[in-house]
């Protein structure tokens, strides 16, 4: 048995098992990623889908992911490939690409537009090893990196991974222990000290997706964005305002059917609390 280190969690992993996230796995005493190099979905997709809009806007990026996650979401959009029941059954069978094989492809496709390589669609830092592998070739031939993910790791993972990741879209989902702990099974300290670290590191953009009844209050957002606008770069300056939060509509999906859809003009009315504190706001899904 050996304990992993990744997020919050922090696995007790029998020789054999996996952890939660469904994707580390105890070897020779050891925790490693099982799913290195297992990619279940590959696509070359526009960048502002990752959702990224100040970044590199116009161009494309080739998206990789793999299998498993340290958070349930009952809305997961990619639960399909990500951690569901069936997602677990066919995780060995995903195709493996070494970290050489993906960044030989992303180079490949430069001459559509391609300007590098995100880590998205699951948790990608369940598996950083990967992502610091693929990411430090990709960077080598001259490609920027990606990271899209939900935050839920320890800053040694964001360390391992941060010298070679050029901007990263991070779930802030809600501002409440209430919601993270129990509609999404995460910890929202643990992802506000990765948003933090992150800023420093990186570009980066934050998405809020709004589901009726958990998130969607004025007061929530307020103080989500009186937060992000404190934020600071390495040295103390402040940078929390130029950060861009996505705020994005809830639909009903996978498990939590039980609600409708947001109502668009609550996104507008949020949005519009939020540029009271932040530069760059944009609505998705709407």
């Amino acid at each position: 048995m050996a304990r992993c280190g990744v997020c919050f969690h922090h696995c007790d992993i029998p020789e054999g098992r996996r952890g939660f996230c469904g994707a580390r796995t105890c070897a020779g005493g050891e925790v490693i990623p099982e799913n290195y190099g297992r990619i279940t979905a590959l696509a070359l997709d526009p960048v502002e889908k990752k959702p990224l809009r100040r970044f590199y806007s116009g161009g494309m990026i080739l998206s990789a992911g793999s299998y498993g996650c340290n958070l349930r979401c009952p809305f997961c959009q990619n639960h399909d490939i990500s951690w569901s029941v069936e997602a677990m059954r066919l995780a060995g069978r995903a195709e493996q690409v070494s970290p050489e094989a993906l960044a030989e492809a992303a180079v490949k496709l430069k001459p559509r537009g391609n300007i590098g390589l995100a880590f998205t669609y699951n948790e990608p830092l369940i598996g950083w090893e990967y992502v610091r592998d693929a990411a430090k070739l990709s960077r080598e031939a001259g490609l920027k990196n990606v990271l899209v993910t939900n935050g839920t790791a320890e800053l040694p993972v964001l360390e391992a991974v941060a010298p070679y990741i050029d901007a990263m879209n991070i779930d802030l989902k809600g501002f409440t222990d209430r919601y993270y702990t129990q509609v999404l099974g995460g910890s929202l300290g643990m992802v506000k000290a990765f948003i933090a670290r992150a800023a420093q590191t990186c570009h980066v953009e934050l998405t809020t997706l709004i589901v009726p009844g958990e998130n969607d209050s004025e007061d929530e957002m307020r103080a989500l964005t009186a937060w992000v606008a404190d934020l600071t770069d390495a040295d103390g300056w402040p940078i929390g305002r130029e950060i861009p939060l996505h705020i994005s509509r809830f639909f009903p999906r996978f498990q939590m059917t039980d609600r409708q859809a947001t109502d668009v003009r609550r996104i507008y009315r949020l949005a519009d609390i939020a540029r009271e504190r932040l530069r760059y706001v944009y609505t998705g899904n709407c």
